[in-house]
């Protein structure tokens, strides 16, 4: 039995015992108040949300893992005071939310990043924390996935895609902005979204200086299956270096093979996405257009009266019908679920961004926008029994609930309530980007393994919540260390042969070379697949054939033959063995393979040994056993 049918086998148990308890505990938490009988009012108010006693609910919602699939999804900003706003206007004092307050198990998490001496930095920015959650590493501001000394991070993204799980990054930012960028790319300044922003602002990290390239040229090497936002205007630039130097972005994700959408028609006529033609959908040249409309905050630093409290309304700008993230939320895990499992992580991003302009009904409508996605990621985690949802944000914001008008920025709303509220901006005078703030924030959990976001954690607990709930083998150097590479034993000087590639799960591209003969160029590796077509050198002779994982720095060596007595080369490339393409394949063993010290990826916590003898003592203690060992990061071994 593999590693991956024993998570299978586990992840059939949880399900069984989340579809239990799922009707009950659920519908009694999420469950809003029961409407107020005057003399409830008269006695105590009529605000209470429990229906009588809590813990026999509370007890059944938690549940087990390991989980099949995991959905994070985050309101970039979305603070407490973020959330009290949006409620109290969309839903009332006394409302609830029907996804983000939907979800059973909650608690707090710190935000904090770190300076470049590894010291607290209190004051964060979004690029530090998504980088934190998804590789579970603390960083400087303004850096993707690396730690403080600068050195690559591997993130939950691509640990999931390593251990075959399908991965899918939805966000209503630009694509390449900070959170759905730290999943993908690992560079030192998070505005490096193309070829020309990275030779200008990080040019030791440009492909024609040797680096990983910029962060869209980040994604379409790390090629998750589904890549769904806005950021198209960086996909118009050209290539400085590489294989497709001189080509458009755009051109080269068409070369690659992806399937590129820009409009609601061309997503919905999408029926499958994976390895072969992974989904790219850029919707908008950058950020999405908001969903609510409403009046600039009113500066009263010199005085003044307040404005008179007025609604929200409709942007007309919005994108086209069917276009909104519970939209795109949905088609994503349509296009995931399947028997492999998946990662998906799906960002309301604009809840900051107008946060930061003082703009109260542009960052309610993007976290009510937030909600509506959140829903449907409950409705196929309930359906399911087998997927932890996790919504929780980024860091916290400066917008705040006041009782009367303050002398700086002030917005006032009529709520869902009828009544007048009043949302203050004091970090930065009119016209400045307001600022985050550095409180802890709100964490919730659904689903299996969803009890390890209760209490006070940190931002990188994230990290281990979801990857050992998916029970996924965090290092990547062991996942590609069983690859294969072949070729015919013997070739005729000048014939054309083939190399193949196979088991390299943790590496997304591969690049070989005949020893004292030709470099064969890069090649994507699919599912940990690649071939290469070599032609055989003219002099009698033994060659040696290297095939080497970018990613990981796997290496993998055979020999071929070159005589004049030699048969033709087969013409057809050989088929790689199911066990190797299917991206945890042969990752279970515990080789480094060569060239592992060189690699870019950095292993974010322990290496995990599977041996022979684990395995015949049985895999179903592995998921236990993930789940309760607390992983530190360590270098690659």
């Amino acid at each position: 039995m593999d590693s991956r049918t024993s998570r299978r086998l586990r992840t059939a148990a949880a399900a069984v015992a989340v579809a239990l308890t799922a009707s009950t505990s659920v519908a009694m938490l999420a469950a809003p108040a029961l409407a107020a009988t005057p003399g409830d009012v008269a006695e105590h108010g009529g605000a209470t949300r429990n229906d009588g006693d809590m813990t026999d609910a509370l007890r059944e919602s938690i549940v087990d893992g390991p989980a099949k699939n995991v959905i994070l999804l985050i309101g970039d900003g979305m603070g407490d005071s973020e959330i009290t706003v949006a409620r109290n206007y969309a839903e009332g004092a006394g409302g609830r939310f029907a996804g983000i307050d939907a979800l059973p198990l909650t608690g707090q998490y710190t935000t904090y990043s770190v300076n470049e001496q590894g010291q607290p930095n209190y004051a964060s920015e979004s690029a530090s924390t998504a980088s934190a959650w998804s590789t579970g590493t603390k960083t400087v501001n303004g850096r993707l996935s690396v730690d403080f000394q600068n050195k690559p991070q591997s993130t939950l993204l691509e640990i999931a895609k390593a251990n075959g799980l399908k991965t899918g990054n939805v966000s209503t930012a630009e694509i390449q902005d900070a959170t759905p960028g730290a999943e993908i790319a690992h560079i030192s300044a998070r505005g490096c979204y193309g070829p020309e922003q990275t030779t200008e602002k990080c040019s030791s990290e440009a492909l024609e200086n040797g680096g990983l390239g910029s962060i869209s040229e980040q994604l379409l090497n790390v090629r998750p299956d589904v890549t769904l936002g806005g950021g198209s205007a960086s996909f118009t630039q050209t290539a400085a270096a590489g294989a497709w130097k001189g080509e458009t972005l755009f051109a080269q994700a068409e070369d690659r093979g992806y399937t590129l959408v820009d409009d609601a028609a061309g997503l919905d006529a999408v029926t499958a996405a994976d390895a072969d033609q992974p989904l790219l959908g850029l919707f908008s040249e950058g950020n999405f257009p908001v969903r609510w409309n409403g009046p600039e905050a009113t500066d009263l630093t010199a005085g003044g009266d307040l404005p008179e409290a007025v609604s929200c309304t409709e942007n007309p700008e919005r994108l086209a019908s069917g276009l909104s993230l519970a939209s795109l939320t949905s088609k994503a895990i349509d296009l995931l679920d399947g028997d492999e499992g998946f990662f998906l992580q799906v960002e309301g991003a604009s809840i900051d961004k107008q946060d930061h302009a003082a703009n109260a009904c542009g960052q309610i409508g993007e976290t009510v926008d937030l909600d509506e996605a959140v829903q449907v990621a409950m409705d196929f985690a309930r359906t399911q029994g087998d997927t932890l949802v996790v919504v929780t944000a980024d860091h916290a914001h400066t917008s705040q609930i006041v009782g009367s008008a303050i002398p700086g920025l002030n917005t006032h709303l009529v709520t869902a309530d009828g009544q007048p509220m009043i949302v203050a901006y004091g970090t930065s005078p009119e016209g400045g980007s307001q600022q985050h703030t550095g409180a802890q924030v709100r964490i919730a959990g659904y689903g299996p393994g969803a009890a390890n976001v209760v209490g006070l954690t940190d931002q990188t607990d994230l990290f281990f919540t979801a990857a050992n709930g998916l029970a996924l083998n965090q290092n990547l150097v062991a996942l590609s260390a069983e690859a294969t590479v072949s070729v015919p034993s013997e070739v005729r000087p000048g014939d054309t042969f083939i190399v193949a590639a196979d088991g390299f799960a943790a590496d997304w591209q591969l690049t070989g070379a005949v020893t004292d003969a030709a470099d064969l160029g890069q090649r994507d590796a699919l599912r940990g697949s690649a071939r290469f077509e070599a032609t055989a050198p003219e002099a009698e002779g033994t060659y040696e054939v290297t095939v080497r994982g970018a990613q990981t720095g796997t290496t993998k060596t055979t020999s071929v033959t070159v005589s004049a007595a030699a048969s033709p080369a087969p013409t057809t490339a050989p088929s790689p063995e199911p066990s190797q393409s299917a991206g945890a394949g042969a990752g279970a063993g515990t080789g480094a393979g060569q060239g592992g010290s060189g690699s870019p990826l950095a292993t974010t916590g322990a290496a995990l040994p599977i041996g022979a003898a684990v395995l015949a003592a049985g895999l179903l203690a592995l998921g236990a056993y993930l789940r309760s060992r607390r992983r530190r990061h360590t270098e690659f071994v």
